[in-house]
């Protein structure tokens, strides 16, 4: 399930075929034995607000997959993090979540810093192996979701 990413998701700017690369953080209380999971309400666009997501966001021009997750994870939560493993995808490694995006997701532990929803979300909420479907996850990351929760401790 884990992987060490490949030269071609690593150029900065990257994108997968015609979809747009975004990156995200799983993090999670422990990445050798999780047994929680952050997700995040999103506040915005109203297409989207109300439902739960991982962390993260665009990678931009310039921008390695990795420093853009370290800047989003800055930007929405206010967090410096360690990461862990990748969590490889069906998709060529990666995780096909809208028919415009591509996600890269890696486990990761809040090593500075509170959570907390500064931008884009509105609530935070710590989930177990048994309260991980109590929210509504966006339509893309129901599976990913499903393939993290055989990680979880209980």
């Amino acid at each position: 399930m884990t992987h060490q990413p490949g030269p071609d998701l690593d150029a900065p700017g990257a994108a997968v075929g015609a979809r747009r690369l975004v990156v995200a953080a799983a993090i999670v209380d422990d990445v050798v034995a999780p047994s929680r999971l952050l997700a995040a309400r999103r506040s915005r666009p109203s297409s989207l607000a109300g439902r739960w997501e991982f962390p993260g966001g665009k990678v931009d021009d310039g921008e390695t997959p990795v420093g853009a997750l370290h800047r989003e994870l800055r930007e929405e939560l206010g967090v410096s993090v360690d990461l862990g493993p990748e969590v490889a995808g069906p998709d060529d490694d990666a995780w096909i979540i809208t028919d415009r995006h591509v996600m890269r997701l890696w486990l990761a532990r809040v090593t500075v810093g509170d959570p907390a929803p500064l931008v884009e979300h509105d609530d935070l909420r710590w989930l177990d192996a048994e309260s991980l479907f109590t929210v509504d996850w966006l339509d893309g990351d129901v599976r990913i979701v499903a393939a993290l929760a055989g990680l979880l401790t209980r």
